[in-house]
């Protein structure tokens, strides 16, 4: 006799929807359809190898990064299933130079997403994953949304995620009351709680970094990773940010994507990847700062806003800003 598949997602989340009053079900339903696009994204992925889509697609997006056919993949299946759920009024996407207005004024949210984070690990077989943001319009309903429905701070999400695809298919989220993991079951097309009320660890001794930046960052960052070197810390860089995050998340340690003397303003965007990152990196009781302020207090000033991000452990990212600071003294 088998051991229990446990409760799944579409009930866990029927049973939190009363911790949203303002809510009659429209959060809950974008998160069915989030989960939705994932399965069939998750699918792709899986078969990629067999139907040719995986490698470039021939075109860049606004980031100028080369897009990837699962990139453009993935971002037709998550704008289509939030557009066919009608809770969403618009969509901000990395792979989209404006934002998405879905024409539904009577929508309540604005979801901001990196459809298919990591995806040039597709062709070598390395975990990848998707990223969201849930935010509340600001403009009455009814009315066309403005750019201040989704130019918000990260403190105003009310729901933040993520989906690894890699030897599982796992989505983790928060709506600000926890966060909790869920496993995908193949044969059962389901997710299942396997991971609930995650908590990070408040130190680590991890550290992840493209050390190839070195000769392009500052002397405090050196000087913190010499340190994290000298204390026998392992260096762990997967090059997927979702699938780094995750494992330190778990296992305590600090993720790092620094501004640089070729990107003075950080690699990753503000809205949509490290927004929804440090909202779950804080419900686990972990950390997320640009080096010196918290993420989730920036005030956005353009769509596809990029940050230097130091996320992780508590004790490891307050250690990481000290010693910057203590470089900037001298």
């Amino acid at each position: 006799m088998g051991s229990p598949v446990g409760i799944t997602l579409d009930r866990f989340i029927k049973s939190k929807q009363d911790d949203f009053p303002f809510a009659s079900g429209e959060l809950s339903q974008i998160l069915r359809d989030i989960a939705l696009a994932s399965k069939i994204v998750n699918r792709e992925i899986n078969r990629a190898g067999l139907s040719n889509i995986s490698g470039a697609y021939g075109s860049t997006n606004v980031q100028g990064e080369e897009q990837q056919n699962l990139d453009v993949v993935a971002n037709i299946r998550f704008c289509r299933a939030l557009t066919k759920g009608g809770e969403v009024c618009a969509i901000v996407s990395e792979e989209d130079d404006e934002v998405i207005d879905l024409q539904n004024s009577s929508g309540k949210y604005v979801v901001a997403m990196d459809p298919l984070d990591g995806s040039s690990n597709i062709d070598v077989n390395i975990s990848i994953g998707t990223i969201f943001s849930i935010y509340r319009r600001v403009t009455p309903l009814g009315s066309p949304i403005q750019l201040e429905d989704v130019m918000q701070p990260g403190n105003k999400q009310v729901a933040a995620g993520y989906v690894l695809y890699g030897s599982s298919t796992m989505l983790v989220y928060t709506t600000g009351r926890g966060v909790n993991g869920f496993t995908y079951e193949h044969s059962l097309g389901e997710f299942f709680l396997s991971h609930p009320k995650m908590k990070a660890p408040l130190d680590g001794k991890i550290y992840s970094i493209n050390e190839g930046l070195d000769s392009q960052i500052d002397e405090g960052l050196k000087q913190y990773i010499a340190d994290c070197k000298a204390k026998n810390f392992s260096a762990r860089y997967i090059g997927s940010l979702v699938a780094d995050f995750h494992r330190n998340l778990l296992k305590g340690g600090i993720y790092i994507y620094p501004s640089t003397t070729k990107a003075p303003k950080g690699k990753l965007r503000l809205l949509y990847e490290a927004n929804s990152l440090a909202f779950i990196a804080e419900q686990a009781g972990a950390s997320a700062s640009d080096g010196e302020n918290r993420i989730l207090d920036i005030i956005p000033d353009s769509l596809h806003q990029r940050t230097p991000l130091y996320i992780g452990s508590t004790e490891m990212v307050k250690t990481a800003e000290q010693t910057l600071r203590e470089a900037k003294v001298h």
